[in-house]
């Protein structure tokens, strides 16, 4: 026995500490394996599934980046006109159209951005840095003021952003990015019909009058308004018929409807976009938007234009047409730098 307890005990204790120590860096190796092989395998097309927030780290960094979802779920809280930080936005949080703090696919995810910011974008004519289109949001979609860029909200906001998107490789577009468009009616959206559509699935929510349900505390919105003073104005992207259907299709009505099993139809989607957006809502306007008319998009809904279609058709289509006349202007176009015709 003196012979087993001198010669295999410790043998046996050295064999067990040397399991136990492989066992405890078996997850980090794991974590680190999955990690790289989410960043190298993500190819354009790729459905996009979010990082999980247990990889946030426990740190400084990660403190920032824990706030900046915060900002982005709760963002009347911080910024609202009670905002505990300051009173900058509408009283909407970024969440509203950036679902999940950005974190669902077809509903403004944030999976696409990290690696492809700064970018150039036509609607303002430069290349907008990540806080510069943060700050597009806050005017626009928020019809609020922008936020010091240098500040502790800002940062903590493009930290996030930049997190969530952190395994998407640069010029990589994953599948559920933006929204999903539903297909084109071969007649305009209408209005009226859609405001059928609206009482039936989208009223208990946002209210007769679109106005949606403010919290019980009066500071942010458990549905948000689709329209009036407290709503998103002109100049956002939502007020835009194409985005406004997609996101209506793929997540409307909440909780109910994904893009994976949507409930309304495509045509149902166009016609009550088409009502939400024939409301009123604020009036804000930018002068460098689209200085190039010749590249609005073709549901841009304010002149001038390139094309002989009116505003109306721009607005809420047949949109069919002014794509093909877009596209037969970029054919000729084509054809006029190839041959050397002015």
């Amino acid at each position: 026995m003196r012979f087993l307890q001198s010669t295999w005990c410790p043998v046996c204790i050295g064999i067990i500490l040397t399991i136990l120590i492989l066992a405890s860096l078996l997850p980090a190796a794991q974590n680190k394996l999955l990690v790289n092989s989410s960043h190298q395998e993500y190819k354009e097309g790729d459905e996009w599934i979010a990082p999980d927030d247990n990889e946030i780290p426990y740190d400084s960094t990660g403190d920032l980046i824990r706030y900046g979802k915060e900002l982005i779920a709760n963002t009347a809280t911080y910024l609202g006109p009670k905002g505990i930080v300051a009173q900058l936005s509408n009283g909407m949080n970024c969440q509203n159209c950036h679902i999940d703090a950005g974190r669902q696919n077809f509903a403004n995810p944030f999976s696409g951005v990290k690696n492809n910011y700064p970018r150039y974008r036509e609607r303002s004519g430069r290349v907008e840095s990540y806080e510069f289109r943060v700050n597009e949001c806050m005017q626009r979609s928020m019809n609020g003021l922008p936020l010091d860029s240098l500040s502790l909200e800002m940062r903590a906001m493009v930290a996030y952003v930049k997190w969530i998107g952190k395994d998407v490789p640069k010029g990589i577009r994953p599948s559920g990015a933006g929204t999903k468009m539903p297909q084109l009616l071969n007649r305009a959206a209408d209005p009226q019909k859609g405001k059928i559509i609206f009482i039936n699935n989208c009223q208990r929510c946002h209210g007769e009058n679109g106005q949606g349900v403010l919290s019980v505390d009066g500071v942010s919105y458990t549905y948000p308004p689709l329209w009036g003073e407290n709503s998103y104005n002109i100049s956002a992207g939502m007020y835009r018929l194409s985005y406004l259907a997609g996101f209506i299709k793929n997540n409307m009505p909440f909780q109910e409807a994904t893009w994976k099993n949507p409930k309304l139809t495509d045509e149902e989607a166009w016609d009550v976009a088409a009502y939400v957006a024939s409301q009123p809502r604020p009036q804000k306007r930018f002068t460098y938007d689209w200085s190039n008319p010749s590249k609005k998009p073709f549901d841009f809904p304010f002149g001038p234009y390139t094309d002989n279609f009116s505003e109306q058709q721009h607005k809420y289509g047949p949109f069919e047409p002014i794509q093909n006349a877009k596209a037969g202007s970029a054919s000729f176009s084509a054809k006029q730098n190839t041959t050397g015709l002015k």
